[in-house]
């Protein structure tokens, strides 16, 4: 019985773990960056998470700690020292939002579900272009 319990236990454990963290894709449209999409992946958790996302030489990437609200600001940093945040909402399984660097570039993002069509029709423009 005492093996039982402790498999019971583990596997509850194991649920709970998995149930505290979430990947997205996420995708970010400005103009001025190759293809006008920037790509990557947000990971969430219950005490935190961080966004990467990149195109070409540009890097951005940002985190926080602890839970998000429903609305929410997140500071940027890109490798090419510029700066700035991401602000906007979630709900339905993923979100959306803008973003403002510190020269004055900005533009929209979105990750779940919604990325993923911008993604994928990005994607398939870019293929159906002559070379």
């Amino acid at each position: 019985m005492k093996i039982i319990s402790r498999i019971f236990l583990i596997f509850i454990f194991s649920i709970t773990v998995v149930g505290c963290s979430r990947t997205f894709p996420i995708a970010v449209v400005v103009k001025g960056v190759p293809g006008g999409i920037m790509r990557g992946e947000l990971h969430g958790t219950r005490s935190g998470g961080t966004f990467n996302v990149s195109s070409g030489n540009l890097s951005c990437a940002g985190n926080w700690g602890g839970s998000i609200s429903t609305t929410y600001t997140i500071p940027v940093l890109c490798n090419d020292g510029r700066s700035g945040v991401l602000s906007g909402t979630r709900g339905g399984g993923g979100g959306r939002g803008e973003f403002t660097l510190n020269d004055g570039v900005t533009g929209h993002f979105v990750y779940g579900p919604g990325a993923l069509k911008i993604i994928s029709q990005t994607d398939s423009a870019i293929k159906s272009k002559p070379r």
